[in-house]
């Protein structure tokens, strides 16, 4: 019989036996159990373990050993005590212990059956083992006791303080929330034994962070403790949350973790505009939607709670500004929404208001959630360029119109007040052929070359109008200028018509029909009628009818056409328009005879048919072909002398030392006229004939024409007409040097006192003219006076 025990000491440690009974072996172990045992037989061994393996359950059972956790003794410690029945205490039995720590936590004396603990045992851990104890005959080996098991447990003591696994924790909790609100539950675990005394029993509570805050002591939940906490006053809290085991009692062991807790924003402030009154200014000139300044509205509550719509509420600016609210920055921008005009209006007033969109119903008693501010914006005069009054002009005008005629006063005024002159021209690249011309102070705009409509119908200038105190100053307007059509194109065949004739035609055949073109467009439509010219309307060979379709016949008025007799006929045809005044034109209908068959298709048109050979001999054709080159080396001949003809003429430097003297009745401008003429184009003028070209240095009528025109006869109409009439008529003058010069020769040499300088008469004055009044026109003319003057013996100038 196994028996076990525990030896008595301080700490109460106990030990309890346990007897096993073989049941179907109590006769064999008799002997045994009084002490004269008898050795067993061969077959009996057997027999008993044939028995023993056959037994499905046992009828005993080890109980369990206690040893406490965190020895700190120099000794082993005592566990319990294995004793068999059998043990006589003679040393006879050998007792082994066999399992999980057995030898190195565990060990067993061998002969006693005590079992010590070797090491320091931690129940966290591990809570348990699970040993095998056996009773073996010292001599022999052989079990004395079948094998049992039992388990050893460890006694828990409170070695573990608390400990948060999931701090420090982070929360957050709206401002002004209610008292007891819900912030955030913290949990502390203790790894002691939770079933074995209050080493594991844990108690909650707060070491900082009150009057703010509390916590619940069993379940660790943290609430609001103080009403109206307000996020602007104290946004962040630290909350330092302790656990202490052993139901908080003295003596139990504590662990601490911290809280971090956050104020959330609510909307519980109503905006303010930190001033009543803004100061702007903005120029005229400023485009539409460009900014004017800016207004802000302070709110102490952040992101969507602090969101702000602006609007403009009142004043006298409403409909000419605009404001916007910047969500990044939630400022309001206040931009142009029509044209400013300083000389309109100098100032507007406008009342802005700055609102939160998303309110919260508990805090409307803190509102209102808006506030209101006065702007005050100051135009700033700027110098504007001239405005055109219409905006755009169409005029319409016969493409007949004289040179010089005026079709549209263009009318432009400063929009400054200051209204400074205004000076009008025209925008070249608008006008490229220099049709028009544009009057300088009056805005008069005139035709300068004759007008097409067949070529342009339609122009599209640009007038500038320039202060004239203030050039940079520059508008513009566009002028569209339909040109009207008169009958001024006569109508003429459609095509070169070429007709034929069979010499078996009778009288009255149709041979061809004809139809005409007109580049005139009437607005009753185009209507031509036709007839026969003059010279051919008793011919005996052919007739015409008008089909009053824009369309005629020609029909044969005879028949018996004889090819050997006349092989071409010439019809003159006159067509006349339905234009006034009406215009007519000529055309000529070539008529071939030719010979056909009986169906009526031509077979030959040619006359010399008759006469030539079917087919032309070897030398004949030879001669055709020699004929044809001579004609090309005499054309290529003309080429070549015509392009060495039109290469310009080059006169060495060196050797052109003599005099070239060129015959002209223009009287010059004097000292002032400083456009010099090049020769060179005298000396090769066949190089004017090649290539036309604007002079580049010919300036608008703005800065050329007019400036040479004297004020008081700018709106002589007598006076336009003539130089825009020399003007057209050097421009089509190819051969007249230079090529596009204007001379203003009305108003040449006028109001000097010297009157004409020309030496063009000379020839026909008095040689012993008397210059003496060359001293009184000053120092310009001071040195013709010292060549020309007379002087006295002492050198003196009369």
């Amino acid at each position: 019989m196994w028996t076990s025990g525990r030896m008595s000491n301080a700490k109460n440690l106990f030990g309890l036996g346990v007897s096993l009974y073989f049941w179907g072996l109590m006769d064999l172990t008799t002997s045994a159990l009084s002490g004269s045992a008898r050795p067993l037989i061969e077959g009996q061994e057997d027999n008993l373990s044939d028995k023993l393996h056959q037994r499905m359950k046992r009828s005993w059972v080890w109980n369990q050993f206690f040893v406490l956790e965190e020895y700190t003794g120099t000794d082993p410690l005592y566990v319990g005590k294995l004793h068999s029945d059998m043990d006589r205490g003679d040393g006879s039995i050998k007792y082994i212990l066999s399992g999980e720590g057995a030898g190195i936590v565990f060990t067993i004396d061998d002969t006693t059956g005590d079992i010590h603990a070797i090491q320091r045992l931690d129940r966290e851990e591990r809570s348990q083992y699970t040993l095998r104890a056996q009773a073996l005959d010292r001599r022999t080996g052989r079990p004395m006791e079948p094998e049992s098991e039992f388990i050893i447990k460890i006694q828990d003591i409170n070695d573990n303080e608390p400990k948060f696994l999931d701090g420090p924790y982070v929360a957050s909790v709206p401002e002004m929330s209610p008292v007891g609100t819900s912030v955030i539950q913290v949990t502390a675990t203790d790894a002691d034994d939770p079933t074995y005394g209050n080493s594991a029993r844990v108690v909650y509570s707060i070491l900082q962070g009150q009057p703010y805050f509390s916590v619940d002591s069993r379940t660790g939940l943290i609430r609001t403790a103080l009403m109206n906490m307000d996020r602007e006053a104290k946004e962040y809290y630290e909350v330092i949350i302790q656990a202490k085991d052993m139901g908080g009692q003295l003596g139990g062991l504590a662990g601490t973790t911290t809280v971090n807790i956050t104020l959330s924003d609510v909307n519980d402030n109503p905006p303010r505009f930190p001033q009543k009154h803004y100061q702007m200014s903005v120029l005229e000139s400023a485009p539409i939607s460009s900014t004017v300044g800016r207004v802000v509205a302070k709110d102490l509550d952040e992101g969507i709670n602090a969101e702000m719509k602006y609007s403009l509420v009142d004043g006298d600016g409403l409909d000419v500004f605009d404001i916007n609210t910047d969500p990044n920055y939630q400022v309001g921008i206040i931009t142009v929404r029509k044209p400013l005009s300083f000389e309109s209006k100098k100032s507007y007033t406008l009342k802005v208001e700055g609102a939160n969109p998303h309110l919260e119903m508990r805090f409307l008693n803190l509102g209102p959630f808006r506030d209101t501010t006065t702007v005050h914006i100051s135009v700033e005069d700027v110098d504007e360029p001239p405005v055109f009054e219409p905006s755009i002009y169409f005029v319409e005008v016969p493409e007949d119109v004289e040179i010089g005629t005026t079709i549209q006063i263009i009318s432009a005024k400063d929009p400054d007040v200051t209204n400074n002159s205004i000076r009008y021209s025209i925008d070249r690249s608008s006008d490229p052929g220099r049709f028009f011309y544009v009057d300088i102070t009056s805005g008069a705009l005139m035709t300068a070359r004759p007008l097409d409509r067949e070529d342009i119908s339609w122009h599209n200038i640009s007038v500038l109008a320039m202060e004239l105190n203030n050039p940079s100053q520059v508008g513009s307007v566009s002028v569209t200028v339909k040109v009207l059509d008169v009958n001024d194109n006569a109508p003429e065949f459609a095509r070169f018509y070429e007709a034929f004739v069979c010499e078996n035609a009778k009288a009255g055949q149709l041979i061809q029909t004809v139809s005409a073109i007109d580049r005139d467009d009437p607005q009753e439509g185009q209507h031509f009628y036709y007839s026969l010219a003059p010279e051919a309307a008793t011919n005996p060979n052919f007739t015409l009818r008008d089909n009053q379709d824009n369309t005629a016949w020609i029909l044969t008025r005879r028949s018996g056409f004889r090819q050997h007799e006349q092989s071409t006929f010439y019809l003159p045809i006159l067509i006349s328009d339905n234009g006034r005044p009406v215009l007519s034109s000529t055309g000529t209908l070539t008529v071939h005879v030719c010979s056909c068959d009986e169906e009526g298709m031509v077979m030959s048109c040619n006359a010399e048919a008759y006469v030539l050979p079917v087919s032309l001999s070897r030398g004949a054709l030879i001669a055709i072909l020699a004929c044809i080159f001579v004609l090309l080396v005499l054309v290529l001949l003309i080429l070549s002398m015509r392009r060495q003809r039109k290469q310009p003429y080059i006169i060495d430097e060196e050797e052109n030392i003599h005099e070239n003297i060129v015959r002209y009745d223009d009287e010059g401008g004097g000292e002032e006229d400083t456009e010099a003429f090049d020769i060179a184009a005298m000396w090769n003028p066949r190089e004017a004939q090649l290539v036309v070209r604007n002079r580049q240095d010919m300036l608008p009528e703005i800065e050329s024409l007019s400036r040479y025109v004297p004020q008081a006869c700018v709106m002589d109409n007598n006076v336009h007409n003539y130089v825009l009439a020399k003007l057209y008529e050097a421009d089509m003058d190819l051969w007249a040097p230079p090529f596009d010069s204007l001379q203003t020769y009305m108003f040449e040499g006028n109001g000097s006192v010297a009157e004409s300088l020309s030496s063009l008469q000379s020839v026909t004055t008095d040689s012993d003219q008397s210059y003496d009044y060359l001293t009184d026109w000053g120092p310009r003319f001071k040195k013709l006076a010292e060549m020309y003057g007379a002087t006295d013996s002492s050198g003196a100038l009369w």
